[in-house]
């Protein structure tokens, strides 16, 4: 009671009046409750940091199950390589040691094999990188083009002559313009 008479005669204006004047106290933080504090932000800092590396490691055990220890990827598809609908042609995309390679058996017949080396992958980890592949008639020329994907980032190779050829920067122009 003592205190709150004091506050309001120091709370006179010039005037003379007494304007009673709201004042908020705050209860400083006692050292145990800081103490509670830091810690609560450290446990959930190493939590974070864990279940980034729980996730981390059950996404590579799911890519291994998924792709193989080599991250091979394999698919049967019609291009138009000495194949048809009985026979389509079997492509194996894989990250061997980190360079990105796919093998193309045209028909399922073996004396024809083409290989077309891809990216070389950089970076901790990257030996484990899923490569795959879809087919897309992107010219718009009747026949289905390669697309290499590896992490989110897509290789082009066109159909052209019964082989595929990497795609040129005209090609390419031209293939954004129309779509």
């Amino acid at each position: 009671m003592a205190v709150r008479s004091q506050e309001m005669r120091n709370t006179t204006t010039r005037t003379g009046s007494a304007a009673p004047r709201a004042s908020i106290t705050v209860p400083p933080i006692s050292l145990h409750k800081l103490a509670y504090i830091v810690t609560a932000v450290l446990v959930l800092v190493a939590i974070y940091a864990i279940m980034g590396n729980v996730m981390s490691w059950g996404q590579g055990k799911v890519d291994d199950v998924r792709y193989g220890s080599t991250r091979t990827f394999q698919t049967d598809e019609v291009v138009g390589h000495n194949d048809g609908a009985g026979t389509p042609s079997h492509f194996i995309a894989m990250n061997l040691n980190r360079q990105v390679l796919v093998v193309e058996i045209p028909g399922g017949d073996v004396s024809n094999i083409h290989t077309f080396t891809g990216p070389y992958l950089f970076g901790a980890g990257e030996d484990k990188t899923p490569v795959q592949l879809r087919f897309a008639d992107l010219n718009g020329d009747g026949s289905k083009d390669m697309v290499v994907n590896v992490k989110n980032e897509e290789i082009v190779y066109l159909n052209k002559g019964g082989q595929f050829e990497p795609i040129t920067p005209e090609e390419r122009a031209r293939i954004v313009r129309t779509q």
